[in-house]
């Protein structure tokens, strides 16, 4: 099945803390459904000092972020927007915004 939401696109937060947000997605999970979003749903992990020289203490990670609490911002319209899928004259399949129609190029 076809992904709607990739790494690379930007996308919206619809629930949770970070409600508003906007950030670009930076990691997909697709056997778990999650995305890791830039900059949204911090965390603070406690890390231990490591030998080699790392040092420890308190640090903030992104954590992942299920997919349904996220849309997709249509680059030409930039609206948040549910994604359809549908085939070119080429025989192509490529998604497109359900708000404007218009095709959303995958991000490189």
């Amino acid at each position: 099945m076809a992904e709607k939401i990739v790494t690379g696109d930007e996308v919206l937060v619809i629930r949770g803390r970070d409600k508003g947000a906007r950030g670009r997605v930076r990691q997909n999970m697709p056997r778990v459904d999650r995305v890791i979003v830039e900059g949204v749903n911090r965390v603070k992990k406690h890390q231990r000092a490591l030998p080699g020289g790392r040092p420890g203490g308190i640090i903030e990670v992104e954590a992942p972020l299920h997919v349904s609490k996220v849309m997709l911002i249509c680059p030409s319209c930039d609206k948040a927007t549910r994604v359809g899928f549908r085939f070119t004259e080429s025989g192509e399949k490529v998604r497109y915004c359900k708000k404007c129609d218009a095709v959303i190029p995958r991000p490189r």
